[in-house]
């Protein structure tokens, strides 16, 4: 695929410059660099080849690059990834034609101190405070805005971008969000109390969650990627960050085309 996706650049006029490993283990010659931050720095356009955990990867990597991302979906789900490989040829001449455009994602953030240790964390899809591997419940108090919310007794908590509505927090129950929405999502994971559901707040806001269980492990995770130990008393805030992160979408497609073919909605043709 990664072969593929390169004549068909070569072909429409375009330079290939490709990381160091993905060249070494796609055989591309190509002018590379070792780090993907440099790598995004220097080009005006990232493709990505894998699924929705590859993009989230890059997205890390980058350390805050403005560079647009075009994803091509070898994966399995893939609303990120949203262009499948089979389109791989239509998708370029479109590209080359200018016939896209560009959207903007925010990112969100963790702030505070886990076991004394200052963290920052960002994510693009979603921020989760969960139970370890032991299988007992977690005890977290949420604040927005300085006003205690509610207590939750449940396995987690996701703090999901409207980004990432259709990842975690959709299979724990919460809302399809539209990425143009300036919300946060703040799903509980199978909470004790039925009355317990996914709130929707503005982005603007400032979350808190205090960890009250003092003998279940629990942990924070940024996107999957990152997994960093909490302590009882630990506190903490999760807001909007100031950088975002800007996607490539053709001409032709949507967000709720995608989500109507992924989830096989009435009206798709899949």
């Amino acid at each position: 695929m990664v072969r593929q996706a390169v004549q068909l650049i070569r072909k429409h006029g375009g330079v290939v410059v490709c990381d160091a490993e993905t060249a070494r283990l796609a055989d591309v010659e190509a002018e590379t660099f070792t780090k993907p931050s440099s790598l995004a720095r220097n080009v005006q356009l990232l493709v990505v080849c894998g699924g929705d955990g590859t993009m989230l990867r890059v997205v890390r990597e980058m350390h805050g690059a403005t560079t647009p991302l075009f994803g091509i979906n070898v994966g399995r789900l893939g609303f990120l990834t949203a262009v499948p490989s089979q389109q791989i040829r239509e998708a370029f001449a479109k590209i080359f034609s200018g016939e896209y455009s560009i959207e903007s994602r925010p990112l969100i953030e963790a702030t505070g101190f886990a076991r004394g240790v200052k963290i920052q964390q960002s994510a693009l899809n979603d921020l989760v405070i969960s139970r370890g591997a032991i299988p007992r419940m977690i005890e977290l108090e949420v604040s927005i805005n300085g006003e205690i919310v509610t207590r939750y007794r449940c396995d987690g908590l996701i703090v999901s971008s409207p980004t990432g509505s259709t990842a975690y927090s959709l299979s724990a129950g919460g809302a399809i969000i539209s990425p143009d929405a300036n919300v946060f999502a703040i799903t509980p994971i199978c909470p004790h109390t039925l009355s317990n559901r996914s709130v929707i707040v503005g982005l603007e806001s400032k979350i808190q969650v205090k960890v009250v269980s003092e003998k279940v492990d629990t942990t924070i995770s940024a996107d999957g990627q990152v997994q960093i130990d909490l302590d009882a008393g630990d506190v903490i805030t999760i807001q909007r960050n100031r950088r975002s992160v800007r996607l490539l979408h053709l001409a032709g497609t949507s967000f709720f085309d995608t989500v109507r073919r992924k989830l096989h909605w009435s009206g798709s043709n899949v």
